[in-house]
């Protein structure tokens, strides 16, 4: 069990997290797809992001996918150069609980070492592909961030199928080996049967935006951030997409909306700032 109380919190002080990674980044498929170079559309996706962000003077954090990085260098510095956070999303976008802890490890250093070199700054936050960090199936994985100098840790979401519909639902601290660390779960909106992905992904875009501002009201009134997530793809809804199951693209994709509209709609009204700032502020009280 961890702890957060509101003596640590910013009070309508929020975060935007940005899960960097390509359109065809999908988590469980037999093989990774075969995509031609020409076909990339990070680069676009997220010019258009950070100019929208510049509008609004909002600052964010990045979760940077290693390989992402890696064959496209000029993407991290364009970030890094904005003023937002650049944080770990792993290298391969392979489900943590799919690596044994060793793989884990060289798969966290791999990624800091390109994200480092690239922004000049010293990854302090990170995001499994796929929420797939969990107490359960993967005991060892917040040891080693904090054995590898990580601060904080993105990736228990309160939701069944993808991960814990008992977790904690606002930041706290967790034990991690010989010392303990943040984690910073997205927003969820709680209902008697089942808690909704109403903090990003296909459930930002899915749902009521009106149903979106009173969750995030409620948990700011409760003393903690409300955390949302997106994908450059959510810039694209005319952007190309793998041939799934129906259900696994709905999950993957969602409806194609324009992620746009209602974030803008949500950066005017609310204040937002990157999780390492929240982190620091919440040790320094």
């Amino acid at each position: 069990m961890g702890y957060f109380t509101s003596s640590l919190s910013l009070p309508q002080q929020n975060a935007l997290t940005i899960d960097v990674e390509e359109w065809f980044h999908v988590c469980g498929l037999p093989s990774d797809p075969v995509v031609r170079r020409c076909e990339w559309r990070v680069e676009q996706n997220i010019a258009r992001l950070l100019a929208l962000l510049s509008r609004h003077g909002i600052k964010a954090t990045f979760f940077v996918l290693g390989s992402v990085a890696e064959e496209v260098p000029t993407l991290v510095p364009l970030i890094a150069a904005k003023g937002h956070e650049i944080a770990s999303h792993g290298y391969s976008h392979r489900l943590v609980y799919d690596l044994t802890k060793a793989a884990f490890r060289d798969e966290i250093r791999k990624t800091h070492d390109i994200l480092l070199r690239q922004s000049g700054q010293v990854p302090v936050g990170f995001r499994a592909p796929q929420w797939s960090l969990t107490p359960q199936r993967t005991p060892w994985a917040l040891e080693v961030l904090c054995e590898e100098g990580y601060c904080y840790d993105s990736s228990c979401n309160p939701l069944p199928f993808v991960g814990d519909r008992q977790g904690e639902r606002t930041p706290h601290r967790l034990p991690a080996g010989n010392g303990t660390i943040w984690e910073i779960p997205p927003m969820v909106t709680s209902t008697p049967l089942v808690n909704l992905p109403t903090g990003g992904g296909w459930g930002f875009r899915f749902f009521p935006c009106r149903l979106i501002e009173r969750t995030i009201a409620r948990t700011n009134n409760g003393g903690s951030p409300a955390v949302l997530y997106l994908h450059p793809r959510e810039l694209d809804p005319d952007g190309p997409r793998l041939r799934l199951p129906a259900l696994k693209s709905f999950a993957t994709y969602g409806p194609r909306h324009d992620v746009v509209p209602r974030l803008e709609r949500l950066l005017r009204r609310y204040r937002f700032t990157t999780l390492r700032d929240l982190v620091t502020t919440w040790e320094s009280a």
